[in-house]
């Protein structure tokens, strides 16, 4: 069985693409070769099964056709220019690495077809969410191609360019830490009007892990669900009066991504 699937990279993300991969039987171990000097968890599992450990790029075999790019992006200088000499002109790299644009990408891989993306922590549950930005010519095989390895994690969209891809990192890429962020405050809030941390922890955890459930479960919007718990006059609509005021939350969350974009087009490069 030939190896035709690189991963450069399998800490987090790298590993979670990896994991989805093998659950979902889209690739088998012996299909994969990792470069990684210090390998996840999922990718010791996939070398012990078969996949190819590969020392540096030299170690990649000519078979491999499909690369994706899960280092950290300052750490890819160190290894560009001897992966571009190892892989095939004609490979599809898919590189999840932020702040690398599309440009420079191609500029190492000037032969490729180049395709960025930008997923999120959830991927390791099955629950993420994956844009990717691709060359209007791409082949049609090779959008398949593209949308099949990114979907085994989750749900996968395309986007128009490189600016959306920085837009899409300040809303679902840093995302879950908003929502972590949010489940802190509502515990700390909880033991502000009397609850012992622990039950004000709890609480907080599972009540945004319900509403998670309820959100993905139902066909109903965000806006529909939430009006379905506010009673007119009632507590809920007294603490959504503080939410929802002009200083609240809607506000607050659109400077909190504005500045998360804007960073991230001051990495881009």
């Amino acid at each position: 069985m030939a190896y035709t699937h690189l991963i450069a990279g399998a800490g987090n993300m790298g590993g979670a693409l990896l994991s989805g991969w093998l659950d979902s039987g889209l690739l088998s171990p012996r299909n994969l070769v990792i470069l990684d000097p210090s390998p996840g968890g999922e990718a010791v599992y996939a070398i012990e099964r078969g996949a190819k450990h590969a020392s540096g790029p030299a170690d990649v075999p000519e078979s491999v056709g499909t690369i994706l790019l899960a280092v950290k992006p300052q750490l890819f200088p160190q290894i560009r220019r001897k992966l571009a000499d190892a892989v095939a002109d004609d490979a599809l790299v898919i590189s999840i690495m932020a702040g690398l644009s599309m440009a420079s990408l191609q500029r190492t891989f000037p032969e490729a077809d180049v395709v960025r993306a930008m997923p999120n922590t959830p991927a390791s549950l099955g629950k993420g969410v994956t844009a990717y930005a691709a060359p209007r010519d791409l082949s049609a095989e090779r959008v398949t191609s593209v949308e099949t390895l990114l979907g085994a994690t989750g749900t996968v969209l395309r986007v128009a360019d490189d600016m959306q891809i920085d837009a899409v990192t300040a809303v679902s890429g840093s995302g879950p830490a908003y929502v972590f962020h949010m489940c802190e405050a509502l515990a700390k809030a909880a033991q502000s009007v009397g609850l012992p941390p622990d039950v004000a922890a709890a609480l907080a955890r599972q009540t945004l892990i319900g509403a998670s459930g309820l959100l993905e479960a139902s066909d109903r919007s965000p806006t529909e669900l939430r009006e379905a718990v506010t009673s007119p006059g009632g507590t809920t609509q007294a603490a959504l009066d503080i939410l929802m005021a002009s200083s609240g939350m809607e506000p607050l969350m659109q400077k909190a991504v504005q500045a998360a974009f804007d960073r991230a087009c001051e990495l881009s490069l």
